[in-house]
């Protein structure tokens, strides 16, 4: 059953397939068994899911052809059971390297477009995502219009728009037409101004409270703006007197269980009881989202891991590697802490598996 008071996607990770070449540059092959189950796991909770988006490492080991697989079966799991699912549409299979190309405008149009057409067909609601081609090509903020009104007019319903700031992805930089982020909200505000009725919402990643609260009361009647604030997410989805936050969070990945609870306590009315469940879970996620930010997929699957929702730490691309056993460590504690486990031994257990694991590697 879906909250009342707010509208919350999790974006969910992928499970890969172990016994697969996971190098850079390979193929991407995932446990698909696991990796639907554990979308399933999040509906049950309530939460919507966000697939195919960063959390999924897109532009990270995971490339269209796996990319576009994933999108139809969760379109198709949604479906049986009546999820709540938004998909990220891209253009990624111009390119597996940030900032290739150039690429024209037509071409970057005709990427996106293939993809909205797969995430509509799947019937799940398009996340237009950030395009490292369109960073790369485009020339001011007039390129951003263009594309994204030509986009627009072809979406069949209306879509989450997504601003995923360079501490996610360095080729991202100056995405709206500038690097001056007091600028690149004005370009993106003309375009949903022009476009409000194709638009759900903008979903917002720059780890920045003040200005997504400014740019919050600055939309169009009728336009949410969906937090991807992982450092600020419990003030910005309980919000003020003058309005709150939706949620698209990565966050709620390996916090979805504590995300669920809260949120009930946010539909029964009790805003305090929401902060006294989220607030003490800050530090860790601000951990999770450390810099290099754009790593934090590994801690998210590390605590899968821990969990006991797949059976391996492995990741496509060999993306496991992107954080080191000291952070882990860490990390697991602060999970540990903070009562996030269903099974504290399970997981304790796992975490000891790995620690033996990483020191038999170490000393080769």
């Amino acid at each position: 059953m879906a909250f009342r008071s707010r509208t919350v996607f999790a974006a969910a990770h992928v499970v890969a397939d172990p016994g697969a070449d996971r190098s850079s540059g390979a193929p991407a092959v995932l446990d698909w068994d696991a990796t639907l189950a554990f979308r399933h796991r999040l509906w049950s909770l309530g939460l919507g899911v966000a697939d195919a988006m960063d959390t999924a490492q897109r532009g990270m080991g995971l490339d269209w052809a796996a990319t576009g697989e994933l999108i139809r079966r969760s379109g198709a799991e949604a479906a049986s059971v009546g999820g709540l699912l938004c998909c990220g549409v891209g253009t990624d299979q111009l390119s597996g390297e940030p900032g290739d190309g150039p690429y024209s405008l037509p071409e970057i149009c005709d990427a996106y477009e293939s993809q909205l057409g797969v995430v509509e067909q799947a019937g799940a609601q398009p996340v237009i995502m950030c395009s490292r081609a369109l960073a790369a090509r485009a020339r001011g903020a007039e390129d951003y219009a263009e594309v994204y009104a030509k986009l627009l007019g072809q979406a069949g319903r209306p879509v989450i728009l997504h601003w995923l700031g360079d501490m996610f992805d360095p080729a991202l930089r100056g995405y709206w037409g500038s690097a001056d982020l007091d600028k690149a909200t004005e370009s993106v505000l003309a375009i949903i101004r022009e476009h409000a009725p194709k638009i759900d919402g903008i979903k917002v990643s720059l780890l920045d409270a003040e200005r997504e609260v400014a740019l919050r009361r600055a939309l169009p009647a009728g336009v949410r703006l969906y937090t991807g604030d992982d450092f600020n997410f419990p003030e910005l989805i309980a919000g003020d007197d003058r309005g709150y936050s939706h949620a698209l969070l990565g966050i709620f990945d390996p916090l979805a269980a504590q995300a669920a609870a809260a949120l009930g306590r946010l539909d029964a009315g009790d805003v305090a009881g929401f902060r006294a469940m989220l607030d003490p879970l800050v530090p860790l996620a601000r951990h999770i989202f450390a810099a290099p930010t754009r790593f934090y997929k590994t801690g998210v699957v590390f605590l899968a891991y821990l969990a006991g929702h797949q059976d391996h730490f492995r990741m496509v691309g060999g993306q496991e590697t992107g954080r080191d056993a000291a952070h882990l460590a860490t990390l697991y504690q602060m999970a540990a802490d903070a009562g996030i486990f269903d099974d504290p031994e399970f997981a304790a257990a796992r975490f000891a598996l790995y620690r033996k694991d990483f020191e038999e590697d170490a000393r080769g």
